[in-house]
């Protein structure tokens, strides 16, 4: 038998990496001799820089950077070994970046996402897929785009600066200092979110309140960022802000697909055709999969275990899903194909021990998982 191991993170908990590890040592003592391949993924958010070097091999690369309240810090990215540059923005523009009591995305920045970008075109990357999930700011992208090169001014001819409370001050958009070499590189964006720039299911109002924005702000920031997406729109010369995903990340979307034409992607699918899954899964008997917990919108929005099942289901192969905790909505995974779901919550338990205790409840689960299989291959 050929098994693949293809979890995501249990974010706080366990790394997709240790999950891969735990499960190659559950088989070797359930179904000796079978040959596993771990391809730990993620969807574009935390683990995504680990689970493609793990998978593509590469080297991890550390830029100092512009933080998203202006303070320095240390973005880690990768650099495959296919010459693609692997990002996750949050690594330089992130929300755990913020103290709760300082959360105002009227002062954050994504300079600092630009200036990762940067050194990779410096180092002569082409290939870039950035992963565009858990970003502190609201600013439309304006401080990416600052970093790469274009410069805003105000009705004065004053350079603005590039944080979301001043959007609304910029009255001329100039794209070209942009770096050349953006004319020679393809960006591929991991996002799993539709939303449109502006409006009521736009950026600021619909994220906006996670980052700080208290109802007076939002208004503030809404008024910024229509005007911000009309000079950057007449600029370029198309519009920034209706296409689904121009309000991921506080509008980093409009930025890098408007401007930068960079192609937005299903966030595992982005990664799982980074990592030539399809190929990976001839000859496989069983795909094992996972994340901390899945429910209707794990099914509805394709997080990694749909991603996982469907391509495993053009290719008939029975997936599992080991979680931490399931929700309402969970079985829409077994329309997809022959699957089941296995929780590691194995008793009455907090969330902290849950947590806590995450690597022993998952090689319990596994094991619990794998006997329940073995059982089932000599039924007669």
């Amino acid at each position: 038998m050929k098994f693949i191991f293809a979890p995501d993170s249990f974010k706080g908990s366990l790394s997709a990496l240790e999950s891969c590890d735990i499960l190659e040592r559950v088989t070797a003592r359930v179904f000796p001799g079978t040959e596993t391949i771990s391809v730990p993924v993620a969807d574009g958010g935390e683990g995504t820089v680990d689970a493609l070097l793990r998978a593509m091999g590469g080297e991890r690369v550390e830029t100092r950077v512009t933080g998203p309240m202006y303070e320095p810090e240390t973005a880690v990215w990768g650099l495959l070994a296919d010459g693609t540059a692997v990002m996750e923005m949050a690594q330089a523009s992130g929300l755990p970046y913020v103290p709760a009591d300082r959360k105002d995305p009227r002062q954050a920045t994504s300079l600092g996402t630009g200036e990762m970008m940067a050194e990779a075109l410096r180092r002569g990357v082409r290939r870039l897929l950035i992963g565009i999930g858990g970003s502190a700011t609201n600013d439309g992208g304006i401080g990416m785009l600052a970093a790469l090169g274009a410069k805003f001014t105000d009705a004065q001819g004053r350079d603005v600066k590039p944080i979301g409370g001043e959007m609304k001050n910029v009255a001329r958009a100039d794209f070209s200092g942009l770096m050349p070499e953006l004319k020679e590189t393809v960006i591929t964006v991991i996002c799993d979110v539709t939303n449109p720039l502006l409006g009521e299911n736009g950026a600021t109002f619909i994220y906006g309140p996670q980052k700080g924005a208290t109802p007076e702000i939002r208004d503030e920031l809404e008024a910024g960022m229509a005007s911000f997406a009309r000079v950057v729109s007449e600029a370029v010369g198309r519009d920034i802000a209706s296409f689904p995903g121009a309000g991921a990340a506080g509008g980093l979307g409009a930025a890098l697909g408007g401007v930068l034409g960079a192609q937005l992607r299903s966030g595992i699918d982005a990664v799982l055709d980074a990592v030539d899954f399809d190929k990976k899964l001839e000859g496989v008997s069983l795909a094992v999969t996972g994340e901390g917990r899945i429910d209707g919108q794990s099914v509805r929005f394709g997080k990694v275990p749909v991603g996982v099942a469907k391509r495993c289901a053009l290719q008939g192969i029975p997936t599992v899903a080991i979680v931490g905790g399931i929700g309402d909505g969970a079985e829409g995974l077994f329309d997809l194909c022959e699957s089941t779901i296995q929780t590691t919550v194995s008793g009455p338990m907090s969330l902290e021990k849950a947590m806590t205790d995450a690597p022993a409840l998952y090689e319990y689960a596994a094991e619990r998982l794998f006997r329940a299989i073995r059982i089932g291959m000599k039924l007669k």
